[in-house]
């Protein structure tokens, strides 16, 4: 067994030891393991109505944001099925398990997978925004290994895969994404809803004043 797999399980039955420890904390992590995706959702929302009045490059982050998480957890699927690891209480039938059991892939985590790009696409929006976002990553990431769920390693990667589409998406699609945007935002149906920010007319020359002789 490799040092990364023995480090993992060590990992996975340290929590599971905090677990049997915490009852008391049993129903609020579980019910953020199984619901928390309705705050990322919130979160996305929160992106879209923050890029709103912002200059075209920002809104078109928000949306980006949104689409990213879906194109996440879409290429996450082959991954999974391809490594097709087995869940942890497979291996580990002594683990207190508090999540629906399930026989579906543990590496990556879908929810860490979908947390990562959420936390990712919305610090290119807001990062205020981003920062609350990626807290919420992090408990999404831990309450899934701590209901037993996944093991350390399944969110850690669950939330690189998720980052590395968000940002890498951008970074090739920004500027088409920010000229769609732009123009959109001008047609009439969509202009009331998606004003354009007064920071978007930043560069345009501006006529010269006209000072008048005393």
């Amino acid at each position: 067994m490799s040092t990364l797999r023995l480090l993992d399980d060590r990992l996975l039955l340290d929590v599971n030891s905090f677990a049997r420890a915490t009852g008391w904390l049993h129903a609020v992590v579980v019910g953020y393991a199984k619901f928390g995706v309705v705050l990322f959702a919130l979160l996305l929302l929160a992106g879209l109505v923050v890029g709103r009045g912002r200059p075209s490059r920002t809104l078109a982050a928000a949306g980006w944001a949104c689409l990213a998480t879906l194109v996440a957890v879409a290429v996450n699927q082959p991954v999974g099925n391809l490594v097709d690891e087995a869940r942890p209480y497979a291996r580990h039938p002594h683990l207190l398990v508090l999540a629906s059991r399930t026989s579906d892939f543990s590496f990556p985590s879908d929810h860490a997978v979908m947390a990562g790009a959420v936390a990712a696409g919305l610090l290119l929006v807001s990062r205020r925004l981003g920062l609350v976002a990626v807290a919420a990553a992090v408990l999404m990431a831990f309450a899934r290994v701590y209901i037993a769920a996944h093991y350390p390693w399944d969110v850690v990667a669950g939330l690189l895969l998720g980052v590395v589409v968000a940002l890498g998406g951008w970074a090739l699609l920004r500027v088409p994404l920010t000229r769609l945007t732009g123009s959109l935002r001008r047609q009439p149906g969509l202009r009331q809803a998606f004003p354009a920010s007064p920071a978007g007319s930043v560069g345009r020359t501006q006529p010269a004043r006209r000072i008048n002789p005393a």
